[in-house]
């Protein structure tokens, strides 16, 4: 489940993604250590939020760079 509070990510590069993915982690462990299960879900979600974007963006440049994989135009035709 994503945060409803969180707005528009895509200006922001995947370094700037990737720290506050890192912050947020340790936000997380510090909310899982205090014990605050409401502060924890919170953050959780924010966390899955960023995570998904840069997944996102992951996958984009991976097609970028091996072409979009549903090309095969370059192989044998067999038929």
């Amino acid at each position: 489940m994503e945060h409803p509070l969180i707005s528009d990510l895509d200006d922001l590069t995947m370094e700037q993604l990737q720290d506050r993915i890192t912050e947020l982690s340790r936000k997380l462990g510090m909310a899982h250590r205090m014990g605050n299960a409401q502060l924890r879900h919170q953050v959780q979600m924010a966390l899955e939020t960023y995570q998904n974007r840069y997944r996102d963006r992951q996958q984009e440049l991976w097609k970028k760079q091996t072409g979009d994989g549903n090309d095969f135009s370059d192989r044998i035709d067999i038929s």
